[in-house]
């Protein structure tokens, strides 16, 4: 069907955002379009913390979803088949490391979609369990199918992170069908371009990845992808190693040999002092699963056998996101791009970086942005990373090199303005209510400062009480620095909202 004679979802007041924060406003499609079609309305502008979990695939009632599956597992049954230790090192970059699907803009960074991808450390993970731990994959006998996720169960370092990555670049060439023919049906011709997509398809027969041509929407020279709503969650897989840990009690009783599960019990028991702490629980738990790891098959059967409650939850979050990552935020950034000047004439990063913040303030403290974050009506307040999320979408394009939790050695800072190797600025976010305030002011933002050569960096604690306000002047106090220079390198956002009248009663 042409661009031309494509549908529409229907009369509507919809009218693109000038912002141009999200795929509906980039593209000038109607939000109701993308829902009709499926597709999460994504931000162009940063990742959006979602990513898709390879149960929703096994667990769909779409005939399509669940072949997705079943290629996954073919996959890793091919890797599985040449698990040896002589592997040529260059097989295992080409089959094993994969980069970041960065064009669903999807995943963990919230400034930019540039994440690290699958590198040589889980390419060792996933080879060396192939080899071993799972040397049963793809021949389990409890569970009713073979399931990704048991690497993350098995191996540390492995988390939703990298299944979500693995699960993305094996089912890209979905991806890239599906919103091309989006593309072909809504999008006018010159909104697209055709791109020759490097390891779109596995072929079995030479055992390579091959690349495949596709009309896709084109944005500052790259392709996007949209992702179908109904494959997308937040948080964790359903299939996750700390749901495992407290699941831990029922697993044994699922064993049906009960020799076996009397010597199950009976490990666990001797690992626990009288009177154990929630640690050493949690310890000997873990312990538990390692030394009988057959534990591991029965939990995901379990998860099998409760996965109509995965469905629920996977749209409960992502409706979620939705609400407060998309419609919350795209009325503040069109309200913010008309009553500030942000990123206007900055001379340095740091400049950059205190304007930016003194905006954020003033759009919360002076002009109601506190109700983005500050829900009131008895809802949680913004976690740190929603505050975070909130600012990095209303950051707006700067002659700067925005980051988005750089992480040079030392832990990941929250953001870092630079623009060459000698201009470089952090900002950091912190709740005012986090208990350990203090400590991170004192060391947290000098190691990140020495991690990343800098000497500049704006600290930012937002408050949502009375409480907070006091707690965070104390500890400025404390440490000195609630005046002087250092005190100018520090911002308190006053997010409360019982502390701000109507401009009508003033």
């Amino acid at each position: 069907m042409s661009a031309e004679t494509a549908p529409d979802a229907g009369p509507t007041d919809w009218e693109p955002d000038p912002a141009r924060v999200y795929f509906s406003d980039r593209f000038e499609v109607d939000p109701q379009t993308l829902e009709k079609y499926g597709a999460f309305d994504i931000s162009v502008v940063t990742d959006m913390p979602l990513f898709i979990d390879p149960f929703l695939l096994f667990n769909s009632e779409n005939e399509e979803y669940r072949a997705l599956h079943d290629q996954i597992i073919e996959y890793l049954r091919f890797l599985k088949s040449k698990a040896t230790d002589d592997l040529d090192p260059k097989l295992i970059d080409n089959w094993y490391r994969f980069k970041e699907v960065e064009q669903n803009w999807l995943g963990f960074t919230v400034d930019g979609n540039r994440g690290h991808g699958l590198g040589p450390g889980f390419a060792r993970s996933l080879h060396g369990a192939l080899g071993s731990l799972l040397e049963n994959f793809g021949e389990e006998t409890v569970t009713e199918s073979s399931h990704l996720e048991k690497l993350a169960l098995i191996r540390d370092r492995v988390g939703k992170d990298s299944i979500s990555d693995f699960t993305t670049n094996l089912i890209k060439h979905f991806l890239l069908r599906y919103t091309e023919e989006f593309a072909l049906e809504h999008l006018r011709p010159e909104q697209c371009q055709k791109f020759n997509v490097a390891r779109a398809v596995f072929n079995y027969n030479t055992e390579t990845w091959a690349a495949r041509t596709y009309s896709l929407p084109e944005l500052d020279d790259q392709y996007v992808l949209l992702t179908p709503v109904d494959l997308l969650t937040k948080d964790d897989t359903w299939i996750n190693k700390v749901d495992m840990l407290h699941s831990f009690d029922r697993l044994p009783a699922a064993i049906d040999d009960n020799q076996q599960r009397a010597l199950v019990n009976n490990y666990f028991k001797k690992q626990l002092s009288r009177n154990p702490s929630a640690k050493e629980v949690a310890a000997a738990k873990a312990r538990t699963i390692r030394h009988f790891p057959e534990l591991i098959d029965y939990y995901i059967k379990l998860k099998e056998d409760t996965r109509e409650q995965a469905k629920a939850a996977s749209l409960s979050k992502t409706e979620d996101t939705q609400r407060v990552l998309v419609t919350q935020v795209k009325a503040a950034a069109k309200d913010l791009g008309a009553k500030t000047d942000l990123f206007r004439n900055p001379w340095t990063s740091y400049d950059e970086a205190r304007q930016a913040v003194a905006t954020f303030k003033r759009y919360v403290e002076d002009m109601d942005g506190y109700k983005v974050i500050n829900r009131g009506d008895g809802k949680p307040f913004a976690s740190e990373a929603e505050v975070q999320a909130f600012f990095g979408l209303l950051l707006q394009p700067s002659r700067f090199d925005v980051n988005r939790e750089p992480n040079n050695g030392r832990g990941p800072v929250d953001f870092k303005l630079s623009a060459g190797a000698h201009d470089k600025s952090l900002i950091e976010f912190k709740l005012a209510k986090s208990s350990s305030l203090a400590r991170n002011l004192k060391n947290q933002v000098a190691i990140y400062e020495k991690a990343n050569q800098t000497k500049n960096s704006v600290k930012v604690i937002i408050c949502y009480t009375a409480a907070d306000i006091a707690k965070t002047s104390r500890v400025l106090r404390q440490l000195g620095i609630d005046k002087g220079p250092a005190a100018a390198s520090v911002v308190v956002v006053d997010a409360r909202g019982n502390n701000k009248p109507s401009a009508s009663t003033v």
